[in-house]
C-alpha cells in the first residue's frame, strides 16, 4: 500500500512517515507548498490508499488551509484515495 504525505515541515511529518514505514506501507512526501494540479499529478503517480495531511500551514504572516487544496487536488486526480486523514 502506498500513503501520500501532504504536510508542512513539522514534527508531525516526520512522525507520520515513521507510523507509515512501521506499517509497512510506502511513503510519498509532497511539499506542502504544492498546488493542487500538482498534488494531483502525484496522486495519479503513486496511487495512494490514504493522504495524510495537516490542517494547515504558517507561511511567515499567512495561514495556508491544506484541507481545500488537497480536496481539489482528489477532485482534479482520476485515483481517488479511499481516506484522507
Amino acid at each position: 500500500d502506498r500513503v501520500v504525505v501532504y504536510m508542512p515541515m513539522i514534527t508531525e511529518a516526520v512522525v507520520a512517515m515513521l507510523a507509515i514505514a512501521r506499517l509497512g506501507a510506502i511513503h510519498s512526501v509532497v511539499f506542502g507548498g504544492f498546488a493542487p494540479h500538482e498534488l494531483a499529478v502525484r496522486i495519479e503517480d503513486a496511487q495512494p490508499k490514504l493522504i495524510v495531511t495537516a490542517s494547515c500551514g504558517i507561511e511567515v504572516a499567512k495561514v495556508i488551509e491544506y484541507k481545500p487544496l488537497v480536496d481539489n487536488a482528489i477532485e482534479l486526480s482520476s485515483h481517488k484515495p479511499q481516506a484522507c486523514i
